[in-house]
């Protein structure tokens, strides 16, 4: 059993997996966030072009 749990402890294939999680919803998080924040600016930018582009 001692054997099999230090095995375990020495495999560092899972906190890799783990690690790369964090990141990519670390990043996930920062986009939602940027684009939460900036949504209403973006939409008003867009309408501007399409209006004067219209004209």
């Amino acid at each position: 059993m001692k054997n099999a749990f230090t095995r375990m402890m020495r495999e560092e294939d899972g906190q890799g997996m783990v690690e790369y999680g964090l990141i990519i919803a670390g990043i996930a998080l920062a986009a939602i966030a940027a684009i939460w924040l900036l949504g209403p600016q973006i939409s008003q930018f867009f309408t501007d072009i399409g209006t004067q582009l219209a004209a």
